[in-house]
């Protein structure tokens, strides 16, 4: 995504990176047609249409020119022009005849309605000038010439339009310096090592397969168990914290969603709807319509009874783009961990320090503390359902509640959801890169929209309000995160398999194998045995490439003594102990983690 200039201690110097590699992609390709090229989070790109397909190796020919740009300290600078003469100065571009046509109308470059001044404006260095706003370093020496890197290649269509050409993308990155690049690019490589997809593979968690469908994952017997796992203990934990969990099916009618207001402002990510004797019926994009239906079928409620807390974990179904999913983090059939809340104004406050306090407790048990929140707001223009009373309460009332708990945040137009002011958690992974995961909206317009009603103290009908919130989101995004986060080593309460089993010889020690493993499943512990007739250092490499806690060695000695011999996936050895005296330090390591 693009960044902001104001926001951004970088734009400059890769909005300038951007320039630099545009004249070094033209001096190339004098013939070659150039699209944008903004700076976005941690690097930059241009898109180009060229006369032939670009490969890896013209990168360092690219990089080369650059490097002579650089060295020869080209001012930037700003011109203001009309339209008339920007269509002169690109007259052989036709990407940017097409911008300057839509500057001119008062659109961004994105064609989306530009707010701001309708000025059109170049910046030129050297031989090369763009249509641009702005801003810049002061020449291109400044940019740092050990500080950048071409990094890939990518096919983007023009303006995101799978009907107009496919360009050429060219992604980079800048920096400061050269060690921050290079800490960078140890980040980049510990991200590809560490990619779930790679990792789910090797692991044997989860499969995609086109017979399937994209975005539709199917997860092995140990990726169920891992699935179960995470769930569990959000059920457990939010279960202590006075939610009750409820179902409420995979399919709803399509007329529910006219009600709500989902299928003015949500059907662009609903499946098609099935039809049944006349009646339209759509897979379920999100519960809270089917949440604020079960309560108003169970009776009148009192406000006695409230708050009540509906969680429920179930699979939604989104029309996601097929070029926009990625692996588990972004999928077409998702489990969320969803709880709707209805309760009186006077109880918001309350209702939010427990959702806060649930989340902490979640996400400091996934090892995630550094987190920071968003208070995410509507935009001027977009979809959101139109009633100012409505969310000015719901904004009122969130930032409220934000500042009683002594949560700080940052305000952002444009994200709130369509009902209402969202408080979204940002959490932070091993390698520092920020995921949206947890979530409190406030919602003041799907209850009355839905009629639901409560009778009050006055013994008069009232509306509640509404707090949507997910603690880890959804399963599978929340799976892919945390595979990264540990690397797949995950924490010995949530691995799949806590303790490996392996027999020096499954001919001599095989049956005493059985026996522990037995005895490790008895006392609650997941245990596997290898019964391969490997040499014992292949059984241990295995179960350490499968990132396995605990290996349980067994041989003659331990045989004769009832023990096992522990190294734990480090390569720590811990030498011999009573089967009996593991499984107690297993229990106590898992209990110290959650």
């Amino acid at each position: 995504m693009p960044v902001s200039p104001d926001k951004d201690p970088y734009y400059r110097l890769r909005h300038s990176a951007a320039h630099v590699m545009a004249e070094a992609v033209l001096e190339e390709f004098p013939e070659g047609k150039i699209a944008i090229g903004p700076p976005i989070e941690d690097g930059f790109y241009y898109d180009f249409d060229l006369p032939r397909t670009l490969t890896p190796e013209d990168l360092a020919a690219i990089e080369a020119r650059m490097r002579r740009i650089i060295g020869e300290h080209h001012a930037f600078v700003y011109h203001e022009v009309s339209a008339e003469a920007a269509r002169a100065l690109f007259a052989s571009q036709p990407y940017k005849l097409e911008l300057i046509d839509g500057l001119a109308h008062g659109l961004d470059e994105y064609g989306e309605t530009h707010h701001g001044d309708t000025v059109i404006s170049t910046y030129t260095h050297d031989t090369f000038e763009d249509l641009c706003r702005g801003p810049h370093l002061a020449h291109t020496g400044e940019i740092p010439a050990d500080g950048f890197k071409l990094l890939s290649l990518a096919g983007a269509y023009w303006r995101g339009d799978s009907a107009r050409p496919m360009l050429q993308r060219i992604y980079g990155t800048a920096w400061n310096s050269k060690a921050e690049l290079d800490a960078y690019l140890f980040r980049l490589e510990e991200a590809k090592r560490r990619d779930h997809r790679k990792l789910g593979k090797e692991l044997g968690l989860f499969y995609f397969s086109d017979d399937i469908g994209p975005g539709l994952p199917l997860f092995t017997p140990k990726g169920e168990l891992l699935r179960h796992t995470m769930e569990s203990f959000v059920r457990q934990t939010q279960t202590r914290y006075g939610y009750q969990h409820v179902w409420t099916g995979h399919m709803v009618k399509e007329s529910l969603y006219h009600k709500s207001g989902h299928y003015e402002n949500y059907s662009d990510v609903m499946f098609p709807p099935m039809e049944d004797e006349g009646v339209a019926y759509r897979l379920k994009p999100m519960n809270c319509p089917s949440h604020m239906t079960l309560f108003k079928e169970m009776g009148v409620h009192s406000y006695r009874e409230l708050p009540l807390r509906f969680a429920e974990f179930a699979t939604l179904y989104r029309y996601e783009p097929t070029g926009t999913l990625s692996g588990l983090t972004r999928v077409r059939s998702l489990t969320q961990d969803d709880c709707h809340v209805f309760c009186t104004e006077d109880q918001i406050q309350a209702e939010f320090s427990l959702a806060l306090q649930l989340i902490r407790e979640v996400l400091a048990a996934y090892q995630m503390s550094d987190y920071r929140v968003q208070l995410s707001l509507p935009a001027a223009e977009g979809k959101f359902v139109r009633d100012d009373e409505k969310w000015g309460k719901a904004i009122a009332a969130l930032k409220l509640a934000l500042e009683a708990n002594g949560v700080a945040y940052e305000a952002v137009e444009g994200e709130a959801a369509f009902y209402g002011p969202k408080a979204d958690f940002m959490a932070k992974d091993a390698l520092g890169r920020e995921w949206q995961l947890s979530t409190i909206q406030i919602d003041f317009i799907q209850p009355a929209r839905l009629q639901v009603e409560y009778i009050g103290e006055d013994g008069q009908a009232h509306t509640p309000v509404l707090i949507h919130r997910a603690v880890t989101g959804s399963t599978e995004r929340f799976l892919g995160v945390i595979i990264e986060h540990f690397a797949g080593a995950f924490p010995a309460w949530l691995a799949p398999v806590q303790a490996a089993v392996i027999p020096i010889s499954d001919e001599k020690h095989g049956a005493y194998g059985r026996e522990v493993k037995q005895k490790l499943e008895a006392a609650g512990l997941r245990a596997e045995l290898d019964e391969s007739k490997d040499r014992m250092q292949a059984k241990i490499r295995r179960a350490q490439l499968q990132k396995v806690p605990y290996m349980l060695i067994v041989g003659g000695k331990e045989q004769e003594a009832g023990a096992v011999a522990v190294r734990l996936r480090s390569g720590e050895d811990l030498g011999a102990m009573p089967i009996e005296a593991f499984i107690a330090r297993a229990q106590a390591d898992i209990a110290a983690l959650v």
